[in-house]
């Protein structure tokens, strides 16, 4: 209800402040992730996307913007593609959600699998933002995207211990990026998550 103080505009400010730091903190975190599988695929000790499943395939040799494609199938019909400008992950339930890396709110295609390999985002399916229908099916989608990835990082602190993380993200902090320590990204993940239906607009 609105007042005279004009207390009930600066109520909706702050929530709208407080969903844009959100998304900040989200854009953050997802940035980081990304470098960390980058860095994940160059391991000296082997390609660990390769040994966790994911199928590789080459980008085109004669275009330089190209880089290569990392999938992987789920159980219940759903997969999720790796990119360095966002991720990819479908559902044959719901369709596909695309994350692009700095901006975290969810588009939506109907498609549950690419009819292309994605070299570059001009190879994205046509997206747009989730109508009421779409909506619940891509928060799902969203919840389940960040549940593969709080166990993808649990994996890797089991498998290839939290030293390792650490020295990934040795060459991310140039003094100048938001660090997330690599003891905080599953729980900042696990925090995120919790509230995945804010990021779908």
């Amino acid at each position: 209800m609105g007042t005279t103080d004009g207390s009930t505009t600066t109520v909706v400010m702050t929530e709208g402040t407080r969903y844009s730091e959100e998304i900040s903190q989200a854009v953050t975190l997802f940035s980081q992730q990304i470098w960390c599988w980058g860095q994940d695929i160059e391991r000296s000790e082997g390609n660990w996307l390769m040994e966790c499943g994911f199928e590789y395939i080459p980008a085109p040799e004669d275009d330089e913007y190209a880089a290569n494609h990392y999938e992987l199938s789920l159980p219940n019909d759903q997969r999720i593609v790796l990119r360095g400008f966002g991720v990819f992950f479908g559902d044959a339930r719901h369709g596909g959600i695309y994350l692009p890396r700095y901006e975290f709110m969810p588009m939506f295609t109907p498609l549950s699998t690419l009819d292309r390999p994605l070299f570059s985002a001009d190879d994205l399916p046509p997206l747009a933002r989730p109508n009421e229908d779409q909506r619940p099916g891509c928060v799902a989608m969203l919840r389940d995207a960040l549940a593969w990835i709080i166990e993808y990082e649990r994996t890797v602190v089991d498998r290839l211990g939290l030293e390792y993380r650490e020295r990934t993200l040795l060459t991310w902090d140039n003094g100048e990026r938001t660090v997330i320590p690599a003891d905080a990204i599953v729980p900042s993940w696990e925090a995120l998550a919790e509230k995945a239906e804010r990021f779908v607009a």
